[in-house]
């Protein structure tokens, strides 16, 4: 069987989409880049807490709930504990999401229709032949989208209204993952609880 060569643009494309989703699913883990800002009092402790949903999120209560319950975890591992059913919380806590898709166009990349460097020959003085760009018909081209995901909490004194702690963990890949894809940037964000900075850093969680 005669098998067709793929051009080098496309094969090194396949590799790296190959490889991109075999090192995500074989390492077991995450890395999120990740920003704090706030002022933990020193001796305050964890406490409980209550999430708020602004008027926005109550119309989704659903997806809100997933929200919330993805970001439960999290705080459990930061030392925090929901408050009971009545009860007054020691803080509230508000949560955003956001997965979006990015296409990469075509047009973005000027050779994208196969171009490289090659030899023709020329009528120069120098040389009968001369090195340089060339471009013909079109090619295989493999652009996969890209997905960016982005985490958010804002932890509030319930009492005063005072924000304590704002922390954000984003990252990117082929998959969009979903909601179970947010848990982990929420265990991303409040790692490093009740540091804050630098900004923005890297933070690896397992999955």
């Amino acid at each position: 069987m005669t098998m067709i060569p793929l051009k080098r643009q496309a094969l090194t494309a396949m590799l790296a989409l190959a490889a991109s989703l075999a090192g995500c699913a074989g390492m077991g883990q995450l890395s999120a880049d990740v920003s704090s800002y706030g002022d933990w009092p020193g001796a305050r402790q964890r406490g409980s807490y209550a999430f708020e949903r602004l008027p926005s999120q109550q119309s989704r209560a659903d997806q809100q709930q997933l929200l919330e319950d993805a970001a439960s975890a999290a705080l459990a591992q930061a030392g925090f504990q929901p408050s009971p059913a009545g009860a007054e919380p020691d803080l509230v806590v508000q949560l955003g999401a956001r997965i979006s898709r990015a296409d990469r166009s075509p047009w973005d990349d000027p050779l994208w229709w196969r171009g490289g460097f090659g030899t023709w020959r020329g009528s120069g003085w120098r040389s009968p032949y001369w090195t340089g760009p060339y471009w013909g018909g079109a090619s295989l081209r493999m652009d996969s989208p890209r997905y960016e995901r982005e985490v958010a909490l804002l932890l509030r004194d319930r009492a005063s209204g005072k924000p304590l702690y704002e922390a954000r963990a984003s990252t990117e890949g082929y998959q969009r993952g979903g909601t179970a894809a947010l848990k982990p940037l929420f265990e991303a964000a409040m790692k490093d609880f009740p540091a804050i900075g630098p900004n923005p850093r890297s933070v690896t969680v397992p999955l």
